[in-house]
């Protein structure tokens, strides 16, 4: 099996600038103490509002986060990672099942509440938008982190957010202008495309072992995955988060 970074390099040279971005971009998490314009901000949201969208309903809504107090406190209830503070953009992808209810009930419409379906439908929405918010930024020389921890904490971002019932924070990104650090900083290597990419069905059999070899250095596979279990999978923020997300669902049974 070829090597991801040998697949990678064999197709970079003659990949369009397009896609050489998609290859460089990385996670940012130092930003230089400069303001992004607010033609460049424009941009990165017009860019997120044209992503393909569940029957073009936008399921989503996008809260820019612009007071100060506000992202210190983010800073904190995700899981104390003050950069969040000291980026100079703060988005949130909320999937939004709420606004299309809401137009069924001011039409008069007969129809049912949110269900499951709905919601995974919207976080897909609110995902793809975030995601084309965080290339086009990349592309105008913005870096930006995705921040997982806006599902922990559901009483505290609830009332932060003023969320109603059927609308979830799928998503919090932030943004700003890399440091020189971040941008000389190598980004983590993928799993070789043996191991993501499987033809026609899921694979009955799995090679473990194989795919964990790149990532583990000098440390033997048990030891590893035992860390990085202990790490991220058994986490108390990995529970909260399953807590959190447990009673957004709530509202859709």
């Amino acid at each position: 099996m070829e090597h991801y970074n040998e697949t990678r390099e064999r197709l970079y040279a003659d990949a369009p600038a397009a896609v050489r971005e998609l290859f460089d971009r990385k996670s940012v998490r130092a930003f230089q103490d400069r303001p992004i314009d607010p033609q460049t901000k424009e941009l990165i949201l017009c860019a997120a509002a044209e992503a393909p969208s569940a029957g073009c309903q936008q399921l989503y809504t996008v809260l820019d986060i612009t007071d100060q107090a506000l992202k210190e406190r983010l800073a904190v209830t995700c899981d104390n990672q003050p950069f969040i503070a000291q980026a100079p953009l703060v988005l949130i992808f909320c999937a939004d099942c709420q606004k299309w209810l809401d137009c069924y009930e001011t039409a008069g419409c007969e129809h049912r509440q949110p269900g499951v379906g709905d919601l995974m439908l919207a976080v897909v929405d609110a995902s793809v938008a975030a995601q084309n918010a965080v290339t086009a930024a990349w592309s105008l020389g913005v870096g930006s982190c995705y921040i997982g921890d806006i599902l922990e904490q559901y009483e505290q971002h609830r009332e932060l957010l003023h969320l109603p019932d059927y609308v979830l924070p799928a998503a919090m990104v932030v943004f700003g202008y890399p440091t020189e650090q971040q941008l000389q900083r190598p980004k983590p290597l993928r799993f070789d495309q043996g191991y993501t990419v499987c033809e026609n069905t899921y694979p009955q059999e799995r090679d473990c072992r194989g795919m964990l070899d790149q990532r583990r250095g000098t440390l033997d596979y048990e030891t590893w995955t035992a860390r990085f279990c202990d790490r991220k999978y058994n986490s108390d923020f990995s529970r909260e988060m399953t807590r959190s997300v447990e009673e957004y669902l709530n509202q859709y049974r």
